[in-house]
């Protein structure tokens, strides 16, 4: 994978996102005329898949003076346990303080996300070189717009195989994955007929995956699209609303049936809606046959893996809160970056 490259934002470098008690910190500091060397190490409080460090490496880029600088991180991606060094940074204070919010925030929400990620791969039975089900991020729509770019990469870094939107799959280095939604559907008030569309509009290396079971029964829909598109219509997405029982093995297994027996072996079933590490493992245990599924707010919605900035050394002074050892934290795993 190319390495991503992430914007920062102004309202991030200026110290607006930040918590406002660092610029008071550093206003003090620098009227008694102190800027400290530190020694500052960041860790998760649980164990997770790390992620974020391609972002805060981006960042440290621009805040950090050239010289006079060290740091250490563990690799994007990396399995860490709790409490677990994962960034150490020596620096001048004045450049550092404003952004422990930032790197901490930027940690611990990324580090979630890729970590909910790698639960539902790992009951899909790992990524799909390994055999597993290859698994799509599809969490935008229950997040902020300013930060589901860096929630699908995160998604991709757990192993999520693609994501939906744009932004998350440019920063991940693969293609976006969807073709249609129910509105499609629901405006041109046909499906077959919305997929006709969707053939002559889109370009031909968008695979031809029709959502179906808007207006009608999933396997009629899926039938009557396969006589329209034939050997172009690649697959089929199912997505049916709890209201309707939802997406169930039964359900999966009665649309492969029948469309095998209309000659559409070739046609794949993918699934999505409501999704979890459980219900991956259970229509896995049923062998429902399905060559992927969508995993949305499992992901999305997953809780941060919390962050913690502590100075460990001041002036090469070992010093730590009361509760910490003083001294940096050895740690064989992290590598010299910077």
């Amino acid at each position: 994978m190319a390495l991503p490259e992430f914007e920062i934002r102004p309202s991030v470098l200026s110290g607006e996102t930040a918590d406002v008690y660092f610029q008071r910190t550093l206003d003090i500091l620098r009227g008694e005329g102190l800027n400290s060397t530190v020694s500052m190490e960041f860790f998760p409080m649980r164990p997770g898949i790390l992620c974020g460090m391609e972002e805060v490496k981006a960042l440290l880029h621009k805040i950090l003076p050239e010289e006079q600088v060290e740091v250490w991180a563990l690799p994007e991606g990396e399995p860490v346990i709790a409490k677990e060094v994962t960034l150490r940074i020596k620096a001048r204070y004045a450049p550092l303080g404003l952004y422990e919010t930032a790197i901490r925030g930027i940690l611990s929400s990324c580090t979630g996300w890729a970590t909910a990620a790698y639960e539902c791969v790992k009951a899909a039975g790992g990524r799909p070189d390994d055999g597993g089900i290859p698994i799509i991020s599809f969490g935008a729509h229950h997040i902020h717009p300013n930060v589901a770019g860096n929630m699908d990469y995160a998604a991709i870094i757990g192993g999520c195989v693609s994501c939906t939107t744009v932004m998350g799959a440019k920063l991940a280095g693969v293609s976006p994955t969807g073709a249609m939604p129910h509105a499609l559907t629901l405006i041109m008030g046909d499906t077959t007929r919305a997929v006709q569309a969707l053939e002559k509009h889109l370009p031909p290396e968008v695979p031809r995956i029709a959502l179906v079971g808007t207006l009608r029964d999933e396997a009629d829909e899926a039938i009557n699209i396969g006589k329209t598109l034939r050997d172009r219509l690649k697959g089929i997405r199912l997505d049916t609303l709890p209201e309707r029982g939802g997406v169930t093995p039964e359900l999966v297994k009665e649309v492969r049936a029948r469309l095998d027996m209309a000659n559409f072996q070739h046609v794949d079933i993918w699934v999505s809606g409501g999704f979890t590490p459980e219900r991956i493992h259970q229509f896995r245990e049923s062998n429902a046959p399905i060559v992927g599924l969508g995993v949305g707010s499992y992901i999305s919605s997953a809780s941060p893996n919390d962050f913690t900035g502590d100075i460990k050394e001041v002036e090469n002074r070992p010093i730590a809160r009361r509760g910490r050892i003083p001294g940096v934290t050895e740690n064989t795993r992290l590598e010299r970056i910077f």
